[in-house]
């Protein structure tokens, strides 16, 4: 099944700190806001109402998961 994958859902466990570094922090919310629009991006593709080659996908889909893990350590260390 195709589906977007927000940031939230991926991190429950750190939801009221996303929240809140959301509000009030601009790195962390330039992360998140970036990490948002490449998922919707790839969703689109994915979901066949934008075209991509298959390699740019998949350089998508790696770019996402190397936001994520920005995500992550940021709110492991923060």
């Amino acid at each position: 099944m195709i589906t977007k994958h927000p940031i939230y859902q991926d991190f429950p466990e750190f939801a009221d700190k996303i929240k809140d570094l959301y509000h009030h922090n601009d790195e962390f919310q330039v992360l998140v806001h970036s990490y948002t629009e490449l998922d919707e991006k790839i969703y689109k593709i994915e979901t066949d109402e934008e075209l991509a080659m298959d390699d740019e996908l998949s350089q998508l889909r790696k770019d996402r998961v190397f936001l994520k893990d920005e995500i992550y350590n940021f709110l492991k260390n923060n």
